[in-house]
């Protein structure tokens, strides 16, 4: 999620908008994010899919355009998203949907080549609702998670989503009770808006990378949002998810949230923010009360049960060793997905098989991982900020210091900060300034 810069007025070098909905911001705030486009555009674009070789990367983006469906009229759209959808050969009567929501500089279809929802939608008879914003909306084709005009129920872009969602029952005889959404960065923020704003429509949704709802309100405090992060209750959060939708009663949806440790663009602390939104809202603490290891790279789970005893109604995914980006594991197995044809997905774990399991979409009655047999006591180290990040235990971004799993800020990049940080579960680093045994 690099950029979350409204194209209106687009900097210099931006692709000329569409038709578009009005200016949101002061002139001051609109010069700001002018600047921020040209500082950090070019630098954090990458490659791209032009990486690939020119011919086999035509051949299959033919390929795979045939694939997606585009739907040129799914309601009112006051969000100016464009809607396509990816319906398997033989999609069932009254099948679920899950909608799919597309990082910074991408788009629908890059999303569908890479991420691997299509591989489990082939095999368990789903429907994929691909929604794409654009450069009109977004100098840098961002959803606009942090604008109060389309992060709001029956607005913007939020409203559009809605839209399609009711669209595909009707079109693609749906089920409407079985609907999920997932997004990565810009889209796991709106992913976030989603589950706040419509919880009457959605039944679960995974956050990939993302922001919890109501953090940013403009650019500004959008960029704080995506590093170094904000603290705030667990009540406050779940605060802002009631106030999207007041006098909502439940059910709420149940959430996934998924983090790389690593993530350098969107801090790993959002994870735990979103933990404790997402646990407030159905009323459970934030200890989790059971954790695995999943998929091939020992994958760190955490799950807070239902207050029923059933299923997890919120879990956490904290991936080893990745940056920011979507978790793949290209290959034809059971538990592969996805391809890493361009920037932001990633060869580690394939999060689109474990995304479909907690949407309970996969039909099958594969036990679960084992749990984790209970810990150790805790690990403790007491040592300053440099020392801390050359022994693995915390990262650094921009000269400030970041623990290594919870993200938290433990201040500047030198040799005169001093803390402790307590291990528990491995791999996962809490400040523990004075209480670690």
């Amino acid at each position: 999620m690099p950029y979350v810069v409204p194209s209106r007025p687009a900097p210099p070098g931006a692709p000329p908008p569409g038709p578009g909905r009005g200016g949101r911001l002061s002139r001051t705030v609109r010069r700001f994010a002018a600047v921020v486009a040209l500082t950090t555009g070019a630098a954090l674009a990458g490659p791209g899919v032009a990486e690939a070789a020119p011919a086999a990367h035509a051949v299959a983006e033919a390929r795979a355009a045939a694939a997606l469906e585009r739907v040129t009229s799914f309601g009112a759209n006051p969000g100016g998203l464009n809607m396509y959808v990816y319906r398997p050969a033989a999609l069932p009567a009254n099948a679920p949907v899950v909608v799919a929501l597309h990082g910074c500089t991408q788009s629908a279809q890059v999303y569908s080549d890479n991420a691997g929802l299509n591989t489990f939608a082939d095999r368990h008879g789903f429907l994929v609702v691909y929604a794409e914003t654009t450069a009109a909306n977004n100098a840098n084709k961002c959803f606009n998670w942090f604008q109060p005009g389309d992060t709001r129920r029956g607005q913007g872009e939020a409203a559009s989503i809605r839209q399609m969602v009711a669209h595909a029952a009707t079109a693609y005889d749906t089920d409407t009770g079985r609907v999920q959404v997932t997004g990565l960065s810009a889209g796991g923020a709106m992913t976030s808006v989603m589950l706040a704003a419509y919880p009457d429509v959605f039944a679960a949704g995974a956050v990939v990378a993302g922001i919890p709802y109501g953090c940013g309100t403009d650019v500004v405090s959008a960029f704080g949002c995506m590093s170094p992060g904000v603290d705030r209750t667990p009540a406050a959060w779940a605060q802002a998810v009631r106030d999207a939708h007041p006098g909502f009663a439940g059910p709420w949806p149940r959430v996934a949230i998924w983090h790389g440790d690593n993530d350098a663009t969107v801090a790993p602390r959002n994870a735990d923010e979103l933990r404790d939104q997402w646990t407030a809202v159905h009323g459970l603490g934030q200890t989790p009360d059971r954790t695995s290891t999943i998929g091939p790279n020992s994958t760190r789970r955490s799950e807070y049960l239902a207050a029923d005893g059933g299923a997890s109604a919120v879990e956490v995914n904290r991936v080893p060793g990745i940056g920011h980006g979507t978790p793949v594991d290209p290959g034809s197995g059971a538990e592969q997905c996805g391809a890493t044809g361009t920037q932001h997905f990633i060869d580690s774990i394939c999060s689109g098989y474990w995304i479909t399991r907690f949407f309970g979409l996969d039909g099958t009655t594969t036990p679960e991982p084992p749990v984790d047999p209970p810990t150790e006591p805790a690990a403790c180290w007491t040592a300053n900020n440099y020392e801390h990040v050359r022994a693995g235990r915390a990262t650094t971004t921009g000269g400030q210091v970041y623990a290594k799993g919870s993200g938290q800020h433990l201040g500047l990049y030198n040799t005169f900060v001093t803390h402790t940080l307590k291990e528990s579960p491995a791999g996962h680093y809490v400040i523990a300034d004075g209480s670690c045994p």
